[in-house]
């Protein structure tokens, strides 16, 4: 409408104050709301698509790693978002790709909108084959074993702890009756408020050295600068052994955390393990 566009005009004289130009787009109502919800369903495809692969690549003895620097050297594809993980959260990725299913399905595009949520179910797969692959290295129980999680935010440098991988691995663990232990240097109070009443189940941390005395495994949830830094050496001697390491983030030395004695489970690479 024109009241429209002269509010789209006066919008653009804002912004233009601190932004170039060049870099305002205009659209009408329906591209610009697309073009939120679709730029955040792209980068989770992308982390879907690669996380799908490193599943594949545990069967055949690649390295997602390797994969994934390889199919980055293609400028068509580019190398971000391609680093395989437990899976992504935060409070955008699933919410805004759940509201693309939801419009598609509106418009009676089911096979879109099947399409796009089968990037949310890869993500709830790569959760569940986390914690299926703690179980099943550690002899097919978890049953009272101190497990700690190293890291329940999202992401690294923030407390937010909404939709994290971490709640999830936490559920599934503890329905299995584990020990739980969490650390993470900013988000504890969150993991206390997103597990509920599940909470009175877990012990929480904040030293990670602590967290790790008499525990059987550690799982990297976040990418936090300073679980790298940690003496993993000390960490193994306060430990139970056989000592487990999952890392969920592809963040540690695991060459080093092998030649220290832990069995090392990555994702989307060979496992390590001293056990026959």
């Amino acid at each position: 409408t024109e009241k429209g566009i002269k509010a789209r005009e006066e919008i653009v004289d804002i912004y233009a104050h601190w932004v170039d130009s060049s870099r305002i787009i205009t659209s009408n109502v329906w591209s610009a709301e697309l073009s939120k919800l679709v730029a955040n369903a792209f980068l989770a495809q992308r982390i879907s698509s690669v996380n799908s692969i490193s599943a594949l690549c545990e069967k055949t003895e690649a390295d997602i790693n390797e994969v994934s620097k390889a199919i980055g050297k293609d400028a068509r594809i580019g190398n971000k978002f391609l680093k395989s993980s437990v899976g992504f959260g935060g409070s955008c990725f699933k919410k805004d790709i759940l509201n693309l299913v939801y419009i598609c399905e509106s418009y009676g595009l089911n096979e879109v909108a099947r399409y796009w949520e089968s990037v949310v179910t890869m993500n709830d797969y790569q959760i569940g084959r986390f914690v299926h692959n703690m179980i099943s290295s550690m002899f097919g129980t978890v049953a009272g074993k101190r497990i700690v999680l190293m890291g329940f935010a999202f992401k690294a440098d923030t407390g937010d702890t909404r939709e994290s991988p971490a709640i999830y691995v936490a559920r599934k663990l503890l329905d299995e009756h584990v020990s739980m232990v969490i650390t993470d240097p900013k988000a504890l109070d969150n993991a206390r408020t997103e597990l509920g009443k599940q909470a009175d189940m877990v012990t929480f941390e904040k030293d990670p050295y602590a967290a790790a005395k008499g525990a059987h495994a550690l799982a990297v949830l976040t990418e936090w600068e300073e679980y790298k830094k940690l003496d993993y050496k000390k960490i193994f001697g306060a430990m139970e052994k056989p000592a487990f390491i999952f890392d969920g983030r592809d963040l540690l030395d695991h060459k080093s955390l092998f030649e220290t004695g832990f069995n090392v489970f990555p994702l989307g690479k060979p496992a390590l393990s001293h056990l026959k």
